[in-house]
């Protein structure tokens, strides 16, 4: 080891990734690597004291959408606020390369009715400096950022740009469009793509309303497609699948993957429909992984929860008509108005009616809850609006309507639709402790005005090792390898996500004790002004990216030694050139 290493961490409480138990140690780092793990009795060009403080490798979130940010920011924020080093964008078959001038509206489109990220943000955000996937990712090699940023070649995109309208329309794809797409979709993995993401979802629709165009894309298409990258490098097939169609598609994605041996990886969360066929689905993946293939269950850290609010995309009294009538106004006239007595008797007086909007369910008060400060995602029954309401002799919506004025008109209203059909998390920890699982869905970037879940890291650290009170916990050490290195090697990034001699230094040191996320709140701090929900977090005294601090008590350091990672790696790293 250099008599002088770069910086040392002194007498930190390691969780090194291995799985394996807690220990007291430095950490040596070296031209951004980590060195040694011991006692380490050369002094630091810099050092840090980490005593009594957690050090763990940096999180893999391995299910983001900064595919627009990283073309407007270099701070991936709000994941490099919590612990993530390395982000993977690119999932759910949407993004912006490859692109057509003529189809940049209608990625736009798609990206803004998926993933709720507002159309004048992308429209002004967005350089659309590329057409071909390679031309985006030699664009992105010149940008630096706070955290590495993994990419994905989107199905959606790729479908557009091969087969234009018909692609759009969801028609069958012809044996010359699959050569066209596998063609492409070899070029992408030679380009650096980590993988190849898709969606068949109904959830998934444009901004006005269409399907996304790979809702029914033929197994044939999928088979070339994946077969093509995997042929060239190693890549993983992402999707999202819909529970209503699960029988079907999820053989014919295990026969893609026996067909081409590509691994996969996909979503399973916990329905109120059909609570428990995640089991179902997880014996399913057992059994294949039994013969030899390699899938991957993306696994949410808490109910997947929607966000209702005056300030937010969508509220209970979005369909009543009195509401409707004032919905176009700015927050302060809309908060006049609600405060006016024969306003709130109209608006409770009438009822929701059905919409086409995925995420506008006919308001169920027993599935909602106030949040509270701190923020409670694992509450009992009896918190509920409507438990709340029929103790006090009220109607539900009496609640809903006067917390939503709270703050100023800034009131949140809280709607667990996955992940809690028990009313508890007991399920997610079965899901999580499977061993063919990861944390994920975390949707960094996406999701601006109605779901705030890129905390999730933060989240399994301390609901799930330290503050949970209605069931088991899990382990830090279980926690930490699944959310670094059990989520590296899932996306092909063997060279990271360990605390040991020879891997990359991607580092947190935490306060454990002093780890805290606030309510969610919103900002208005994107391109045009554009809004987005965010969580302030407290308790990472430092994030360190290839051995530089990015983050410091909370406050970016503006250091961005984060770059593009350019394919499949292996213990060394080979990343994309420093921007000038």
């Amino acid at each position: 080891m250099a008599d002088h290493p770069d910086l040392v961490i002194r007498g930190g409480t390691i969780a090194d990734g291995f799985g394996g138990e807690l220990f007291e140690a430095d950490v040596a780092i070296t031209g951004g690597r980590i060195s040694e793990v011991g006692r380490i009795s050369g002094k630091g060009k810099e050092e840090i004291d980490a005593k009594g403080k957690l050090v763990t490798p940096g999180f893999v979130d391995v299910h983001t959408h900064y595919d627009g940010q990283v073309t407007w920011s270099h701070e991936i924020t709000p994941s490099s606020q919590n612990g993530v080093t390395s982000a993977i964008m690119g999932n759910c078959g949407v993004g912006f390369a490859p692109c057509r001038p003529s189809d940049h509206q209608r990625l736009i489109q798609l990206m803004e009715g998926v993933e709720d990220i507002p159309e004048p943000v992308l429209s002004a955000g967005i350089p659309w400096a590329w057409e071909s996937f390679p031309d985006y990712m030699n664009w992105l090699l010149q940008r630096s950022f706070d955290v590495d940023i993994g990419a994905q070649l989107p199905h959606a995109a790729l479908r557009v740009y091969v087969m234009g309208e018909r692609g759009a329309r969801r028609d069958p794809s012809t044996s010359e469009d699959n050569k066209a797409m596998a063609a492409l979709a070899g070029e992408a993995v030679r380009a650096g793509a980590l993988g190849f993401s898709t969606s068949r979802t109904l959830n998934h629709r444009t901004s006005t309303g269409d399907f996304t165009p790979t809702l029914k894309a033929g197994e044939d298409e999928l088979t070339a497609i994946a077969g093509a990258m995997h042929g060239v490098g190693r890549s993983v097939l992402q999707f999202v699948l819909d529970l209503s169609t699960l029988h079907e598609d999820l053989p014919m994605m295990l026969r893609v993957a026996e067909n081409t041996r590509c691994p996969i990886s996909f979503s399973i969360t916990q329905n109120d429909k059909a609570p428990r066929s995640w089991r179902q689905t997880l014996d399913s993946i057992g059994e294949a992984s039994a013969r030899g293939l390699s899938i991957t269950a993306q696994i949410a850290a808490r109910p997947v929860g929607l966000l209702l609010g005056l300030e937010l995309s969508r509220n209970p009294f979005q369909t009543h008509p009195s509401y409707k009538a004032i919905a176009h106004l700015p927050l302060a006239e809309r908060l006049r108005r609600l405060h006016q007595p024969e306003m709130r008797a109209a608006i409770l007086r009438e009822t929701a009616t059905a919409t086409d909007d995925p995420l506008f369910f006919r308001p169920n008060y027993d599935k909602m809850y106030l949040l509270g400060d701190p923020p409670d995602y694992e509450q009992p029954p009896e918190n509920t609006l409507g438990a709340q309401a029929r103790r006090q002799g009220r109607q539900p919506e009496e609640l809903a309507y006067d917390a939503m004025l709270s703050d100023e008109g800034r009131g949140m209203l809280y709607v667990p639709f996955l992940n809690y059909a028990d009313g508890n998390l007991d399920a997610t920890r079965e899901m999580l402790t499977d061993p063919h699982s990861v944390p994920g869905l975390s949707d960094g970037g996406a999701h601006c005005g109605i779901i705030c879940d890129a905390s999730f890291p933060t989240y399994l650290l301390t609901h799930w090792t330290r503050d949970r009170t209605r069931g088991e916990k899990l382990s830090i050490p279980f926690v930490v390898a699944a959310q670094s290195r059990k989520t590296a090697l899932s996306v092909g990034l063997s060279d990271r996500g360990l605390i040991a001699p020879g891997y990359k230094a991607d580092v947190n040191v935490i306060d454990y004790d002093r780890l805290h996320l606030h309510p969610p709140k919103v900002h208005y701090d994107l391109p045009v002004g554009g809004r987005r929900l965010l969580q302030q977090v407290d308790g990472y005294d430092a994030t360190i990216v290839s051995g530089v601090v990015t983050q410091r008590l909370g406050s970016a350091t503006g250091a961005r030694p984060g770059r593009l990672v350019r394919g499949a790696q292996g213990s060394q790293p080979q990343l994309g050139a420093a921007a000038s």
